[in-house]
């Protein structure tokens, strides 16, 4: 059995700060019994079944693991993501395909499976309610009353100021979270994120938040948190620019289409009067001068 305090992080891949957390049984277990109001004490009896190699942009999915029959996937997210319920059903496609990986789906007796829960921890920035579900239907072009394929993820936001229950029930997530909210603090008022997660860790150390964990694992909660940090604002600066960009392509259009529709509603530019006649008058001049020679325009010779 791990113990929290000899959690390494490994350098093919990224982990969140939250995965370094909740890597043991014991602390997956007293965050599941938050989540499920519940009061489980052996943490045997939990089986940490996550993917090893399902890694999603450069980021390892967090945490999947079985109790009591039941297939939970838990993962945290900075940002808002409206298509964690299609992430999830991927991932758990993959989990259930490993837990079967024995049995035959040919047989005539049932393969029976573990019921899944699918939990987002969210702690992003923008506004959010203290809880929400998202559903897989949301992403489905035709809607339908009873969609034949369903997967609900039920999304709790762990911010602070949101007084969420889970916090006071789970000690290592307001305590995740105290050290989350003095990153921001920090980043906001050295405009240096090395300097800032720094401070922080430092300051939690001395107040006793998370502070074994911190101990043990200063440089790599400290890279780690940096590297959330930067990735969280590389997002966000993407996301300005494609914003950016297709305002810039949306103007564009509307300036054609509005030069399309006036040439539609005033038609062919009209000459004026006085200009037509001169036109007439030169036309006919010309005509004379060039049927010198015994013919006139107009006539046959």
């Amino acid at each position: 059995m791990r113990n929290m305090n000899s959690v390494k992080v490994r350098r093919d891949h990224k982990d969140t700060l939250f995965r370094m957390i909740f890597s043991t049984r014991e602390n997956l277990l007293s965050l599941y019994n938050a989540v499920n109001h519940s009061h489980y004490t052996d943490a045997k009896e939990l089986e940490i079944v996550t993917l090893e190699n399902a890694v999603y942009m450069n980021m390892k999915n967090d945490q999947a693991f079985l109790l009591d029959m039941q297939l939970n996937l838990y993962e945290h997210q900075s940002t808002w993501n409206p298509n964690m319920p299609l992430r999830f059903l991927i991932y758990v496609t993959k989990e259930y395909q490993m837990l079967i990986r024995n049995q035959t789906l040919y047989a005539s007796t049932l393969v029976e499976l573990p019921t899944p829960h699918f939990v987002v921890f969210y702690n992003g920035e923008e506004e959010r309610e203290a809880e929400s579900v998202l559903k897989l239907s949301h992403s489905f072009c035709q809607k339908a009353d009873e969609p034949e394929l369903e997967l609900i993820v039920k999304v709790l936001n762990i911010n602070l100021d949101k007084k969420q229950r889970i916090l006071e029930t789970c000690c290592l997530l307001k305590e995740y979270m105290l050290l989350v909210d003095k990153i921001r603090k920090y980043a906001a008022e050295y405009k240096d994120i090395n300097r800032a997660a720094e401070q922080a860790v430092t300051e939690c150390i001395e107040e006793n938040i998370l502070a074994d964990f911190l101990r043990k694992n200063r440089t790599e909660a400290i890279e780690v948190c940096i590297f959330e940090y930067d990735e969280k604002r590389e997002k966000e600066l993407i996301r300005k620019a494609e914003y950016a960009e297709g305002k810039k392509e949306g103007l564009k259009e509307g300036q054609k289409q509005g030069e399309e529709r006036k040439e539609a509603d005033t038609g062919p530019e009209e000459v004026p009067a006085g200009e037509r006649a001169g036109t007439r008058e030169l036309a006919d001049r010309e005509g004379y001068a060039g049927g010198a020679g015994g013919s006139q325009p107009g006539r046959a010779p």
